[in-house]
């Protein structure tokens, strides 16, 4: 469907004619794009990625965009992003918000290598969800967000082949209902967010009331934002029971 723009990222970037061909089989091959060429553009940025690295999608940048009005709106604090990849919600806040302090987690060292380079100022740190915060920042945390894996399981069938051959499944697939990793961000970051905190997080938006009710659960005051494709949805969720309102900036 895309064969001319993907045509024109394989020419921007290739060094030669040789490589040129050597891309286009690979392409051809069902390798991802983004793998092939080694970058994808995200929010106006071009961001390295690599072979078997989760890509950064399109949709995702409504999630950078609410997790910056949510930056700014604290003054910039500290900004984690979960279950990173190479870090493109880090990398958006740091364009739109430079007074933010960037942290991001992931359970794949290898992977936290890519974030470092697209983001160089961000501090990593490996592990699952919050699991590989350091302790100084227990209570201090302004903002939570994440693009956890939400695919349900069952619905493994309905993915593109080129993400089930070349990306790791522990960053698409979220249990039975999507929501495992999700649940587990909302209740964990109770412990870590500063007062006035919030988690944002995207998902399907079928499965947004089912987050809210979680997040309500808990004692936040939680709700979506849902994009343009009518399909991705941003769970809100603000601790201290302050209710959410229009807010959201996006600088």
């Amino acid at each position: 469907m895309f064969a001319e723009s993907e045509a024109r990222v394989l020419r921007r970037w290739a060094s030669g004619d040789d490589e040129l061909r050597a891309w286009t089989a690979r392409r051809v091959a069902g390798e991802p794009l983004e793998h092939v060429v080694g970058r994808v553009e995200f929010d106006g940025l071009t961001l390295e990625v690599s072979a078997g690295a989760f890509v950064p999608r399109q949709r995702s940048v409504l999630l950078a965009r609410v997790a910056a009005g949510l930056s700014a709106e604290r003054g910039g604090g500290t900004v984690v992003e979960a279950c990173c990849g190479v870090a493109p919600i880090a990398a958006a806040v740091a364009r739109r918000v430079p007074s933010a302090r960037l942290v991001a987690c992931d359970s794949d060292a290898a992977i936290l290598e890519l974030a470092r380079r697209n983001v160089p100022d961000l501090e990593v740190f490996e592990g699952t969800a919050l699991s590989g915060l350091p302790a100084e920042l227990r209570g201090h945390v302004d903002v939570v967000a994440a693009v956890p894996p939400y695919v349900p399981t069952g619905a493994a069938g309905l993915l593109p082949r080129e993400a089930i051959d070349h990306e790791p499944g522990d960053a698409l697939f979220g249990g039975g209902d999507g929501l495992e990793v999700a649940t587990v961000l909302v209740r964990d970051a109770v412990d870590w967010l500063a007062d006035n905190g919030a988690v944002a997080l995207e998902l399907n938006r079928d499965q947004a009331p089912a987050a809210i009710g979680v997040a309500s659960d808990l004692g936040y005051a939680a709700s979506s934002v849902v994009g343009d494709d009518g399909q991705t949805a941003v769970i809100v969720a603000v601790a201290e029971g302050r209710a959410q309102h229009e807010w959201v900036r996006i600088p």
